[in-house]
């Protein structure tokens, strides 16, 4: 485990929700299946960090079948100082109609001496 170090006079955070599933209404996979499931969401940052931020998920709304197990597995991917991937990966007989998903990155902006591609 590394900390993350900041070396710069301007922290930046951001903060945003997604909803991710909403199967019961759309009779989606993730209502009416079983098995392996996975769904993905891009988020982009309005502004560049300048460096990969720290990505934080947490589940803010979620609305499931209470007759069958609750599993699942959600975490950020392909983070960059532009933007990064949701996924959340559910499997066996979990039925989810709705899940909504919060974020928070937090990380170095650049300042004027900075050079960001």
């Amino acid at each position: 485990m590394k900390m993350l170090r900041v070396n710069t006079g301007e922290l930046g955070i951001l903060q945003g929700q997604e909803m991710l599933v909403t199967d019961f209404d759309t009779s989606g996979p993730f209502w009416t299946e079983t098995g392996d499931r996975e769904v993905r969401a891009h988020i982009d940052f309005p502004e560049r960090f300048l460096r990969p931020p720290v990505v934080q998920l947490s589940v803010t709304m979620w609305d499931l079948d209470s007759d069958r197990n609750q599993r699942g597995d959600l975490r950020p991917e392909n983070v960059t100082a532009a933007g990064f991937d949701i996924v959340f990966h559910t499997w066996g007989d979990t039925r989810i109609a709705r899940m909504r998903v919060g974020w928070t990155a937090i990380g170095a902006l650049p300042d004027e001496h900075d050079f960001i591609l």
